[in-house]
């Protein structure tokens, strides 16, 4: 098991506040220490930067981009993930920039889901399960190193 998992457990129920008058400050604390200052609402999708913040809290190199896909070229490819991996699912159609990103947690019985923990799952940090066929990959992330 990865570093990451008991990181994102402990922020396991964190949500999003609906509507645009307040905002959760614990979001916009994982925007504000990934570098992304700009971010004044909940309400920007959350998933790369929350997977970003767990990952620098960690020791882990992490995107330093807001956008899921960014993260199939952080770290390694690998095909048997281990618990705390990062995994990437895309989203609307395959060829689309958008996706999510999250910690692997174990596949389905069937193997037609994975269980991924992560941030903006139904607007809030938890564990849910997605469909294998949108998986676009696992990623082993390393620790950071002394240069960067």
């Amino acid at each position: 098991m990865r570093k990451t998992i008991p990181i994102a457990l402990a922020e396991y129920g964190v949500t999003e506040h609906k509507g645009a008058t307040y905002h959760n400050p614990r979001i916009l604390q994982y925007f504000k220490e990934t570098g992304h200052l700009w971010v004044v609402g909940d309400q920007t999708a959350w998933c790369s930067c929350f997977a970003s913040w767990v990952a620098k809290k960690a020791g882990y190199n992490y995107s330093r981009k807001l956008t899921a896909r960014s993260w199939l070229s952080i770290g390694q490819a690998t095909y048997i993930p281990v618990v705390g991996d990062i995994v990437v699912f895309w989203r609307e159609h395959l060829s689309s920039w958008k996706g999510h990103v999250g910690f692997y947690i174990n596949h389905s019985r069937n193997r037609n889901y994975i269980y991924c923990l992560g941030g903006n799952q139904n607007n809030s940090v938890c564990i849910k399960a997605y469909p294998v066929k949108r998986l676009l990959g696992f990623r082993q992330i390393h620790i950071k190193s002394s240069q960067g």
